[in-house]
């Protein structure tokens, strides 16, 4: 074969590839071809909740032939060496964490299969590197390329996982047995099992601060708490957490609980419990979570502590749902709140991220074709997408441990929490999916309305407490500093940002109590990130205390804390955590 022919053969096998790593019907094939990697597995149905992979069109992509045969040449070169490490009976070295265990590195064979493994890896990668396409498209490549490689770890087979076939061994079978049923119960419940789910009860040994339920709606119940202080201040604290989870993040346990340490420092404490809807609910729209949800939730809180202002916190997209609500009342002459609390939040969607993969016009209008007019947007979905933000941690490492090797999962609040998921309302869903996340509109002024009233972000002016993570893949922080730019306009100082270590989730838990993790410090507000981030002094512990400071400056006198729940217009309807967070996702 001459050089012309090689680099056309070169080409041509380039091309299948890219045509292959979009094409969504050579997913289901890999993972049906995992699933019969599983000894009795492969008649049965679909593993559940495997990571999601974006649909992508026909793309206009191709790889430069120097950089291929460049590639190629060193793959080659290095497969070579391994080979000639195995006929030699050498295991080579590994360093990978997943390869750990001395049963990949006894047997050379075993060494050598994952070694070849990463050897793939680290070719399909720069391949998907080396493609010559738009940025989007090349992230797009990248990600499914990054989920085929973590799918198909040795580590995933039982045929090729010799930690597995050693508990294979010495449970005489066992193990396989336990495998098996713990994926047919998983398969029962639609999704991967994380943790003993047997081992936790909303209301018994998670969110068991004590309060009750002083309102509800449709779209929510209202939770008051009982006060732990004999002195409250004057103005209440409402917390709006995420609708697309339960409340109850931030109430796992008494001692990791943002909510018991709100009221604790001395805060009347009102927490809004999202509703999980069912089908009676698909028609439910943005509005109607903006109106029936904060708005309400913020009357009635104020109409019982008898205050004229309170502090608002809202985290993650209940931070979007808190800033819209804000504006709302703000362009009907309202402004109730006397401070705002926004952890981990994008006002401004112009970088979201790993997520944007899933993000486009292609997979916005399917969604719109299937639910915009009515129906839900099932949490089994939304736990795909985020699993596959770290397959290897919250998908693969689990279908090892219970179905390869019979384990049973181990007890985790914080895991059995992330299993507890919740549906959404189909128009309500592809509103925010369309005018946030694609179209970027709230941080115009007057782009989107709230029943007829125009939302202008730069109308908020009022002291604010911005929180992100500095390892946030769903909320990047660079994302959520661009809040100071957008709310307080002329009067930035206004805004007070604080970065801390970790992620969305365990940057946020971050108690004082336990004294890990850290956090970093700037009181200047540049335009850039960056910038803030190369003036600021990293403090060791707990950002907590820091917002603790921040509310008490805003939260007025002290008083009398009260010693009933509601008032004569709202009274008690049943104890916390209520009805509406123990509802399951159909």
């Amino acid at each position: 074969m001459n050089t012309s022919d090689r680099n056309a053969a070169q080409q041509a096998a380039a091309q299948q590839w890219l045509e292959q790593v979009t094409d969504p019907k050579q997913w289901q094939s890999m993972f049906n071809l995992m699933q019969a990697g599983l000894p009795s597995m492969a008649s049965m149905p679909a593993m559940p909740n495997l990571p999601a992979v974006p649909p992508m069109t026909p793309v206009n992509a191709a790889v430069p032939p120097e950089k291929l045969a460049q590639l190629q040449k060193d793959y080659t070169e290095e497969l070579s060496t391994l080979w000639t490490a195995l006929v030699a009976q050498r295991a080579p070295e590994i360093r990978d964490r997943r390869f750990a265990d001395p049963a990949w590195h006894q047997n050379p064979l075993h060494a050598f299969n994952a070694a070849v493994y990463l050897l793939n890896a680290r070719y399909l990668n720069a391949l998907a590197e080396a493609v010559e396409a738009d940025e989007k498209t090349k992230r797009k490549i990248s990600f499914a390329t990054q989920q085929t490689i973590d799918a198909l770890s040795p580590k995933n087979f039982l045929a090729t996982n010799p930690e597995a076939q050693q508990k294979l061994v010495e449970s005489k079978g066992e193990s396989l047995t336990r495998g098996i049923m713990h994926m047919l119960a998983d398969m029962g419940k639609g999704h991967i099992s994380q943790t003993d789910e047997s081992a936790f009860e909303v209301g018994r040994n998670v969110a068991t601060t004590e309060g009750a339920v002083v309102f509800e709606n449709e779209v929510m119940q209202l939770l008051q708490y009982r006060p732990l202080t004999n002195e409250v201040h004057e103005r209440p604290l409402l917390f709006v957490p995420p609708c697309i989870n339960k409340y109850y993040i931030l109430d796992l346990q008494p001692e990791n609980s943002l909510i018991r340490y709100a009221v604790e420092q001395g805060h009347t404490v009102f927490v809004v419990s999202w509703v999980n809807p069912d089908a009676a609910l698909g028609h439910l729209r943005w509005d109607d979570y903006i109106e029936q949800g904060p708005i309400r939730a913020m009357e009635v809180a104020l109409d019982i502590s008898g205050a004229k202002q309170l502090n608002v916190l809202g985290f993650c997209v209940g931070g979007t749902i808190v800033a819209t609500a804000l504006a709302t009342l703000a362009a009907r002459g309202k402004h109730p709140a006397a401070s705002l609390t926004l952890l981990t939040t994008m006002l401004d969607f112009t970088d979201v991220g790993v997520i944007d993969v899933f993000v486009d016009e292609q997979q916005v209008a399917q969604r719109e074709q299937s639910i915009a007019q009515g129906g839900l947007m099932p949490g089994r979905d939304f736990s795909a997408t985020f699993s596959s933000l770290r397959p290897n941690d919250l998908v693969w490492n689990y279908v090892e441990n219970n179905y390869l090797k019979g384990e049973e999962p181990p007890a985790f609040d914080l895991l059995y929490w992330n299993s507890d998921s919740t549906n959404l309302p189909g128009p309500m869903f592809c509103y925010y999916l369309r005018h946030m996340y694609l179209q970027n509109e709230l941080r115009k002024p007057g782009k989107l309305r709230v029943s007829g009233d125009p939302i202008d972000l730069t109308k908020l002016t009022l002291p604010a407490f911005l929180y992100a993570s500095r390892e946030d893949h769903i909320v990047p922080w660079g994302s959520a500093y661009l809040t100071t730019g957008l709310i307080n306009k002329g009067k930035r100082k206004q805004n007070r940002f604080i970065l801390g270590a970790s992620g969305h989730i365990a940057g946020v838990i971050n108690p004082p109590a336990k004294k890990k993790r850290s956090y970093w410090l700037n009181d200047a507000l540049p335009n850039s990130a960056d910038e803030w981030l190369a003036g600021a002094t990293e403090q060791p512990g707990s950002w907590w205390t820091e917002w603790s400071a921040f509310l008490a400056e805003h939260a007025g006198a002290m008083r009398k804390a009260p010693g009933k729940y509601g008032n004569t217009r709202h009274k008690p309807i049943e104890p916390a955590p209520g009805r509406y967070v123990k509802v399951k996702a159909a």
